[in-house]
């Protein structure tokens, strides 16, 4: 209900002991959030070397594993794709993409574990079971 939509939640990665952290656009479908990023970029480069990632946004933080999905319009993504068209309207088109260059991908972060508050109440998640 939270992050069904387009959200910006800070992403995380480690290499070597060495943090990094960016926001990005993302959105959760049945326990993974799905970011729309170039296969080149640091965050790519961090996470092939070391898949386990961190989220934190609005009152929710989890960590999980990076996975990248593939070129952005490979058949196998068509159905993820246009979903991801729909939440990301506002901005998906606005030139900053470039969906015939296959290196524009869909990453995956499929949580692990996480802890929601909701009104005062703490939440434990485990997204494994």
């Amino acid at each position: 209900e939270r992050f069904g939509g387009d959200n910006l939640i800070s992403l995380a990665t480690a290499v070597d002991s060495t943090p990094f952290v960016r926001t990005v656009n993302a959105c959760y479908i049945d326990g993974s959030f799905y970011i729309i990023t170039h296969a080149l970029s640091g965050k790519m480069d961090q996470l092939r070397k070391n898949p386990a990632a961190a989220i934190c946004g609005d009152w929710f933080t989890a960590r999980g594993a990076g996975e990248d999905l593939g070129w952005f319009c490979r058949p196998e993504n068509a159905g993820l794709a246009a979903r991801l068209r729909k939440v990301f309207a506002k901005w998906i088109d606005n030139g900053h993409n470039n969906f015939d260059d296959q290196n524009t991908i869909i990453l995956r972060i499929r949580l692990e574990s996480g802890v929601l508050f909701h009104h005062g109440t703490r939440y434990d998640i485990d997204f494994t079971d």
